[in-house]
């Protein structure tokens, strides 16, 4: 057999060189492809465009002044009310503000009913002189012992004008005494709408304002003596016998306070609190109604404005747990929904409106349940919560990555 030629030996070695350098270029090539880095899916986020909850349409009285609002936050919040915002005689309601003044300065210790007051011939004289106006009185006689609380449940239960006197004339000396504290404490409190001339409310020039009586009912009912006081439908005193609150409507529709008060000037009126349950939460609303033209329209109007605040509380469902956000779709054809990981839901007050914004970040693949970004719900308008809520993003299902053959046919990714 003949040797071969130069130029077979040539073709053979070129043959060689070539397949060794594909068989290079397959070596590498295939690692490469197969371990190098793949592309990330951008999430796609679903508009979701503004809700607005329904409107609550308050029924306010149709003579007079009301005001209703919300407690929260340390602070009563106005939910609606009719009529005017100026000062206005506001008659034994005063006395509420009798009591948290002479309680600032006597301090009633908890579990005490506090110091004994000895009535004296002065307290008689008080007594007389409240009669000659024909303010409300209830009994008093020289050596009578009351205890501090006492005193005040007298005043403000059955709406005493005489124990008011006695009281502060007890706890600051004269009345101008008392009327100078009071003043500084209004303006302490910010209730700079509110302004008093007497104990008792009988002296039309004590006045306030409806938004502050919202905030004066909040301060009654965050004192821990006032708060039990207003509560009490009746109770029995020595020598005194049984005292009545003048509040009729102490326990319906969760009535529990806060304080009468009538006069000419400013007709009958009612300073009031309730506790109003939603969503397994209690609230508690404090109300006010001035200037009511006799008794049963007084009664009618403030069940009617409670009622109607009432009403206006509404549970919104912001998410459910599964409710799609959006989605990821990968350029190898894969794809999974982007959904919310748990239900949240707020308790608003009429009319308000919830945005969302919602963001995802970019993935390759991921199994199901994987968290992958936030939603954020806005709530704007009268709110119990924050109105700022959070929810995770996960993935709906398994978002798969590329397979071999994928990796293989896209070399340049």
């Amino acid at each position: 057999m003949s040797p071969a030629s130069p130029a077979v030996y040539r073709r053979r070695r070129i043959v060689v060189g070539a397949a060794l350098v594909l068989i290079a270029l397959v070596a590498t090539y295939v690692p490469v492809a197969l371990l190098g880095p793949v592309p990330q899916a951008s999430a796609s986020v679903t508009d979701a465009p503004p809700t607005v909850t329904p409107a609550t349409a308050l029924t306010t009285p149709g003579a007079g002044t009301s005001a209703i609002g919300l407690v929260t936050d340390g602070s009563a919040q106005t939910l609606g009310g009719s009529g005017s915002t100026d000062p206005l005689p506001i008659a034994s309601i005063t006395k509420t503000i009798t009591a948290l003044v002479v309680l600032d300065a006597k301090p009633i210790d908890e579990g005490s009913d506090g110091p004994s007051i000895t009535m004296t011939d002065a307290d008689l004289t008080i007594l007389q002189a409240t009669q000659a106006e024909n303010g409300s009185w209830a009994s008093v006689f020289p050596g009578q012992v009351l205890s501090e609380r006492e005193v005040i449940e007298i005043m403000l239960l059955e709406s005493a004008n005489n124990y008011s006197v006695t009281l502060t004339n007890w706890a600051f000396g004269d009345t101008a005494s008392y009327l100078a504290a009071a003043t500084a404490w209004l303006a302490e409190e910010g209730l700079g709408g509110t302004s008093v001339v007497d104990t008792s409310g009988l002296n039309p020039g004590s006045r306030s304002t409806t938004a502050d009586l919202l905030s004066l009912a909040r301060l009654v009912l965050a004192d821990p003596v006032l708060s039990g006081i207003v509560g009490t439908a009746s109770l029995e005193l020595p020598q005194l016998g049984t005292v009545e609150n003048t509040n009729d409507l102490l326990g319906m529709n969760g009535i529990d306070g806060v304080k009468t008060g009538t006069t000419d000037e400013a007709g009958f009126c009612l300073l009031f609190s309730a506790d109003y349950t939603v969503a397994g939460e209690t609230l508690q609303l404090v109300g006010v109604v001035l200037g009511a033209p006799e008794e049963d329209t007084l009664h009618a109007s403030v069940l009617a404005l409670l009622q109607s605040a009432e009403a206006g509380f509404q549970t919104v469902p912001l998410v459910t747990a599964g409710d799609v956000i959006g989605s990821y779709t990968t350029p190898w054809g894969a794809s999974a929904d982007i959904v919310a990981e748990e239900s949240v839901e707020a308790t608003v007050w009429s009319s308000a409106t919830v945005t969302r914004s919602a963001e995802a970040g970019e993935i390759g693949s991921g199994a199901s349940g994987t968290e992958v970004g936030t939603a954020r719900y806005a709530v704007d308008g009268i709110t119990l919560g924050s109105g700022e809520y959070t929810v995770p993003l996960e993935l709906a299902s398994d978002l798969d990555g590329p397979d071999a053959g994928w990796k293989l046919a896209n070399p340049f990714r």
